[in-house]
């Protein structure tokens, strides 16, 4: 007798799905069960709430700017009789929860000591991330996290899952705390013994300078911002290491904590916000050095190892943040151009920094070297880069550029400054790295609306794009017929 054996068919193999299609599927999926269970009234309010984490993100940024507002508006907040305006506060608040910098009051006689702490406070939340610290106080006090806290988390601090939510927003505030305290620990130290500060004074401006170069933000308690400290490096220098450390972003602080003894395992997100960080320090450093070597206004008078040091200090504050050592008002039109598209291009993701990020024009660059030479596939530190990242480096870079391209001419055409500097002040507010030619303060109110918008959505629009490209990605089952038009 003989029995046949029936083998089972192989069954097809199941595609894992992508990260941003199983974000989204949960989010319907909950929504779909919370509906079945509310009444018809209760489903209409529900819908009139944003779901999209990227939605969620950007009403969160702009609560908290409306909380700062209300509190710099406060009699209290402001030094002298009254209070401030309602665009002071707005302005002020949005530069400091999008860590810019930008003023068009004078941050040390205008606010007082409680408005200076709001804007401190505003900065820590803004560079933080108001999604991520939200969170984290849920951590912190619950020690649990509900999927759609893990879902905005992930949105805005560029986790891989949600599993490692926890452990991302602990280590967030771990390195942020470090390197705070080690900073401020610095400064204070510096502001007691070298230039006879009282304790307390040393202390709250050690502190202050500190948050805000950790996050970027270029907010300082002199009028002259750090000019009067062009010729010392016990200040320059560990400003610029903080604003260093913050740029880089944290998954390349997470990952070299890890890896720092093995860069052959280091991932390409974290060897080309390092390798562009290098290369933009030092061009940037060569470049202001040699533009402002013999302008008396900014380096020409000072000593030569002070003028290297005012073009590193200049170099490292450009792509990030708002610090300057050097009247930016007095500078040579052509270092005004070279700082737009230091600025333009900006920091490390996932961090602190501005701009559009390293990564953007780093995927731009092996694009054109590719095209260049002729490849069909690009192909960075011997990794293939997928499609999809081309085409979202792109459309960022764009909308960017059209942004910065009709506020600068709708600028030009309500005031009465010139491009030059209307360029600059545009793609430094977009950018959130708040250095200024002295004209914010004297804008019109539509002026300083649009350098509001800006900063709003220079510091949100490229997570919240990059979150909604992420999500709305899914699979195409057809494909229309090629065809290539002349290029060129």
């Amino acid at each position: 007798m003989h029995v046949k054996a029936y083998q089972r068919s192989p069954q097809p193999e199941r595609r894992r799905p992508k990260p941003g299609l199983v974000l989204a599927g949960y989010s319907r999926s909950i929504a779909a069960f919370q509906d079945q269970q509310l009444s018809a009234l209760q489903r209409f309010g529900r819908r009139l709430v944003p779901r999209h984490p990227a939605q969620l993100i950007v009403l969160g940024f702009a609560t908290a700017i409306a909380v700062g507002t209300g509190l710099l508006m406060l009699p209290v907040a402001k030094s002298g009789a009254g209070g401030a305006s309602l665009l002071e506060a707005v302005f002020t608040a949005t530069s400091a929860v999008c860590v810019t910098g930008l003023i068009t009051v004078d941050t040390p006689v205008f606010w007082s000591g409680f408005g200076q702490v709001v804007i401190l406070g505003l900065i820590q939340i803004g560079g933080f991330g108001v999604m991520s610290f939200g969170t984290l106080l849920g951590v912190l006090t619950a020690r649990r996290l509900g999927l759609r806290s893990r879902m905005l988390a992930a949105a805005e601090t560029k986790s891989t899952g949600f599993g490692d939510v926890r452990r991302v927003l602990v280590g967030v505030f771990i390195i942020s705390l470090i390197v705070e305290v080690l900073l401020a620990l610095v400064l204070t130290l510096r502001f007691l013994l070298g230039y006879g500060y009282p304790l307390g004074q040393a202390l709250w401006h050690g502190v202050f300078h500190s948050i805000s170069a950790f996050n970027n933000a270029g907010f300082a308690l002199y009028s002259d911002n750090l000019m009067g400290f062009g010729s010392d490096p016990w200040i320059l220098l560990p400003i610029a290491a903080g604003v260093i450390i913050g740029g880089l972003g944290f998954p390349v602080l997470f990952e070299l904590r890890r890896q720092y003894r093995r860069p052959i395992f280091w991932s390409m997100n974290t060897k080309l916000v390092l390798l562009g960080t290098v290369v933009l320090l030092a061009g940037g450093t060569a470049f202001f050095t040699a533009a402002e070597w013999s302008n008396p206004a900014t380096l020409g008078g000072l000593a030569p190892a002070d003028r290297v040091m005012g073009g590193f200090f200049q170099s490292v504050i450009t792509r990030t943040a708002g610090f300057n050592s050097t009247d930016i008002a007095q500078m040579h039109p052509v270092s005004w151009l070279g700082m737009d598209i230091l600025m333009f291009i900006g920091g490390g993701p996932a961090g602190t920094a501005g701009g559009l990020k390293i990564t953007t024009f780093a995927v731009l660059f092996f694009i054109l070297a590719t095209e260049l030479r002729g490849g069909t596939a690009v192909n960075i530190f011997g990794k293939r880069l997928s499609r999809a990242v081309h085409r979202q480096a792109i459309t960022v870079v764009l909308l960017a550029i059209a942004l910065v391209v009709v506020s600068t001419m709708f600028l030009m055409l309500i005031t009465d400054f010139g491009q030059e500097r209307i360029l600059f002040e545009v793609v430094s507010a977009f950018a959130t790295v708040g250095l200024s030619t002295g004209i914010t303060a004297g804008m019109p109110p539509a002026g300083q609306v649009v350098l509001i918008l800006l900063m709003f959505i220079g510091r949100l629009g490229p997570v919240t794009l990059g979150t909604a490209l992420a999500v709305r990605s899914r699979p195409i089952m057809y494909e229309y017929p090629k065809e290539r038009p002349l290029i060129g």
